[in-house]
């Protein structure tokens, strides 16, 4: 994300859609990714080649975090600074910068279509400002925002916008600080991870975070549809009936949109609970339905020395890996 300079580059740079997105500034390449959840705090150091190099993951207590795009996000700043410090320790963090991928319910994200959208930053910003006023549940004018052009459907053209509060991510820089670390870019894990998908069919994913379930859409490189949503019971909780309900609005938005229905599901963050939602998921979309993670592995999209971080399902530094390399 950018704002005034602050970051460089745009909301995401994904290697599976690369063939249709295009950045309008680059995005920068910090070997190091440092993923924020309300489980833990995962890093990975890798090497200027884009190969695994060491990673660490540290547990967070019950609600040391809790992600909101408004409210205070660090409840309990000594845990959540001692995981930081400890994962630093471990890859030996100092004097860098790094990817700061954070939960996703921080930044709002927006597809939008426009019969005409300006060349310059300098106009774009403040229209997109003004057209998401009422969009967001904070004043526009103390954000950082990003967007990035896309290959629309028909005429005209389709803008993919991240915004955050301001306030929220200095939460997650003022984390880093005392271990010598910038943030270089910023952006949420759900983004990072999209680049896992594969980008020759439409297909939908349900990645699950805490009691987060964000549902992203990618067609033929295109980000056909994004939502994040607060479920009622945590991953280890959560049913099929609930995850279905909340997948299917953006689902039956996009058959209505492009007139054609999805033809893959991946799912992130159930873990060892997705046998349970395979059945319903497939009866549902007629399609085949799969671990994101795992899919990845079985098509051959994943390097072998990714496998690690795979394992551990950190699918957000497993994206980020994929987008350096």
């Amino acid at each position: 994300m950018s704002n005034a300079g602050t970051y460089q580059g745009g909301i995401y740079k994904i290697q599976a859609v690369r063939r249709l997105m295009r950045w309008l500034d680059a995005t920068p390449h910090p070997t190091v990714a440092i993923e924020f959840t309300p489980e833990q705090v995962s890093a990975a150091r890798f090497t200027r080649t884009g190969t695994v190099e060491g990673f660490a993951v540290e547990a967070l207590p019950p609600g040391a975090l809790a992600p909101s795009a408004i409210e205070t996000n660090i409840l309990n700043p000594i845990a959540v600074k001692a995981a930081v410090a400890a994962v630093s320790k471990t890859l030996k963090l100092k004097d860098e910068e790094a990817a700061l991928l954070v939960p996703d319910p921080i930044i709002r994200v927006f597809v939008q279509h426009f019969d005409d959208f300006p060349r310059s930053s300098e106009e774009a910003i403040p229209m997109l400002r003004w057209k998401l006023k009422k969009s967001v549940p904070f004043e526009v004018d103390e954000t950082l925002l990003s967007y990035m052009r896309q290959q629309p459907r028909g005429d005209g053209v389709d803008v993919v916008t991240a915004i955050a509060r301001l306030r929220i991510i200095k939460e997650y820089e003022a984390l880093l600080e005392p271990q010598g670390v910038r943030a270089g870019v910023v952006l949420s894990s759900t983004l990072a991870a999209i680049s896992l998908l594969e980008g020759s069919r439409p297909t939908l994913l349900a990645r699950l975070s805490g009691t987060s379930l964000t549902t992203a859409i990618v067609r033929e490189g295109v980000l056909a549809g994004y939502r994040c949503t607060e479920l009622p019971a945590t991953a280890a909780e959560v049913t099929p009936h609930m995850l279905l309900e909340e997948v299917y609005p953006l689902a039956a938005y996009y058959q209505d949109t492009w007139q054609e229905g999805i033809q893959a599901v991946r799912v992130a963050g159930l873990r060892r609970r997705l046998p349970e939602f395979v059945k319903p998921l497939q009866d549902e979309f007629k399609c085949d339905v799969g671990s994101l993670l795992n899919s990845a592995v079985s098509d051959g999209h994943l390097r072998s020395d990714a496998r690690p971080l795979a394992d551990r399902e950190l699918e957000g530094l497993v994206g980020w890996m994929m987008h350096r390399s």
